[in-house]
């Protein structure tokens, strides 16, 4: 976890963080909310010199023009080096009312309520999914870009693991052998620990039988780095910003214009599903959602459906 060398301005910090993780939240969880709460002591002691008892509504409105500069000091007490998103702002702020409502529910008295913490409105982006041509082109490239036959394969089984299930690239690096069985179905436990089923294509069964059967190593991941020629690093997972790379550099090998990555991936097998009929439900258990609106939101159709789908039904078409 990041820590700082000065003096804890935030009461009971330490306390709020261990009581986060003794309600299952997982360690990145656990760390993003140090981290975020610690950008906020950065603002308290350095920018504005004052303490926590001392905190205004007036503070939180500094504290967002803060968060909106380049100016700001990072939870490792670093200068930002961009602008934040309104997502990313937000994310920081209810870290902030979270703990609030830890101090308010321990019965420390605070400046300020959790209330009193008003996220920003965010920016509407019009999601964009590749068209399925080239999104097909993208996750059958390794097989065309990739000298070394092996990483050629992973990363083709890799990619083709990615839609065919539509799973977190964080889920997709830690998976294990033992978690897929001889029908395809894989267990996974998701963000947050909840535990869903993802099924594999047959398409997707075909190249990672493919791959495993090019190793000889006893590794449990599923998928692995190598170290020179095809010598497995046992026990170790493959970085996500290997694989991000790998498929932005693939992206533009082909040519393709609209930015691709994992996640928008994730977001391609879920519209593609949704265009072909399949039940928002459904999908909202493959995601391993909550709630049904956080699905939709990942759910973009694209413009060539909307075409489609104006030309069909539009009531003056003739």
């Amino acid at each position: 976890m990041a820590k700082t060398n000065k003096k804890q301005a935030l009461p009971l910090l330490d306390e709020f963080l261990e009581n986060i993780q003794s309600n299952n939240y997982s360690a990145e969880t656990v760390y993003n909310y140090e981290r975020d709460l610690i950008t906020f002591e950065n603002f308290l002691t350095d920018d504005i010199k004052t303490s926590f008892t001392k905190l205004t509504k007036r503070s939180l409105i500094k504290y967002k023009a803060y968060l909106s500069s380049t100016s700001r000091h990072t939870a490792s007490d670093g200068k930002g080096q961009k602008q934040l998103s309104s997502y990313s702002i937000n994310r920081i702020l209810s870290a902030l009312r979270s703990y609030l409502k830890f101090l308010i529910d321990v019965d420390y008295k605070t400046p300020i309520t959790a209330d009193a913490v008003k996220l920003l409105k965010t920016e509407k982006k019009s999601g964009q999914v590749p068209d399925m041509r080239e999104l097909i082109g993208l996750i059958e490239s390794p097989s065309k870009f990739e000298k070394d036959p092996v990483i050629a394969m992973r990363n083709r089984a890799m990619l083709e693991t990615l839609f065919a299930t539509g799973m977190r690239i964080s889920e997709l690096l830690s998976l294990k052998r033992e978690q897929l069985d001889q029908s395809g179905r894989i267990y996974i436990m998701g963000k947050g620990k909840k535990q869903r089923f993802v099924y594999l294509t047959p398409r997707a069964i075909k190249h990672i039988g493919a791959y495993l059967k090019s190793r000889t190593d006893d590794t449990p991941y599923l998928f692995i780095p190598y170290r020179g020629r095809n010598n497995a690093d046992k026990h170790k997972k493959i970085s996500t910003n290997y694989l991000q790379y790998k498929i932005k550099r693939y992206r533009e090998l082909l040519s393709i214009n609209v930015p691709i990555s994992a996640h928008s991936i994730r977001h391609s097998f879920a519209t593609y599903l949704a265009e072909n009929g399949a039940n928002p439900a459904a999908i909202q258990i493959l995601f391993g959602h909550e709630s049904l609106d956080t699905t939709t939101r990942y759910v973009h159709a694209s413009d060539r459906y909307a075409e489609k789908i104006h030309t069909k039904f539009h009531p003056l078409k003739q």
